[in-house]
């Protein structure tokens, strides 16, 4: 393994073995996961409405939203501890740190997601088992794409007095793309199409994903050097 790719590890080894000993974040978007479908159970008159119409859309609402929580704190912890500082000294590349921070933040997400889908499989009754292989590849797909806006703009946003309250207001337009062609895909897998029906819906997810996290690699040092 390369010395990047070790830095790159070790960045990225380090926000998961702060996040799984304190767990501030993920009890945060995990409760969000679990509160919002509740009431979105009781909200909505399930004789009216087919839970399958609407589980799609949701689940990605709860991504979205939920992973806000998270990722508007991504830099919370440096910016307490003073930590930014002694990691911008290290001699390590700049989008070491930015992708690492990704890593660590898909992992993150990816077990809310988990969390979500069976949640709302329970609430609701929908079966993710079919096409699950194809669903999990749309979640993938669109969990980097998130990941890296966020991740990008949470550096932004971690040197503003306003902080978390911008992140969502400077995200929201920008997560149109990966929304609506997210949802649609997975509503489309959910109602028993086959996976090369959502092929189109996919590779351009991943095209924003790639373009995502490219420029996040190529902005990042110039966000945290200012």
């Amino acid at each position: 393994m390369s010395r990047y790719l070790r830095q790159v590890w070790a960045l990225a080894a380090k926000d998961l073995r702060v996040e799984f000993r304190t767990r501030e974040r993920f009890v945060a978007m995990a409760a969000f996961v679990v509160l919002t479908s509740l009431l979105f159970n009781y909200a909505v008159d399930w004789t009216l409405l087919n839970p399958r119409d609407i589980a799609s859309a949701l689940i990605w609402m709860i991504i979205v939203l939920g992973g806000l929580l998270g990722l508007g704190r991504t830099f919370e912890l440096e910016k307490e501890d003073g930590a930014m500082e002694g990691l911008l000294v290290a001699p390590l590349p700049r989008d070491a740190l930015f992708l690492g921070k990704v890593i660590a933040n898909c992992v993150l997400l990816g077990l809310v997601e988990v969390l979500a889908v069976l949640v709302v499989s329970l609430f609701f009754q929908v079966d993710f088992t079919q096409n699950w292989l194809a669903i999990g590849a749309v979640l993938l797909v669109g969990t980097i794409g998130f990941v890296s806006l966020g991740t990008l703009f949470s550096g932004i946003t971690a040197g503003t007095r306003m902080g978390e309250t911008l992140l969502p207001v400077l995200l929201f337009p920008l997560l149109v793309p990966l929304v609506a062609f997210g949802a649609s895909s997975t509503a489309s897998l959910l109602a028993g199409f086959p996976p090369a029906v959502v092929y189109g819906s996919l590779r351009i997810l991943a095209a924003f994903s790639i373009l995502a996290l490219v420029s996040g690699v190529g902005l990042f040092r110039f966000i945290v050097e200012e």
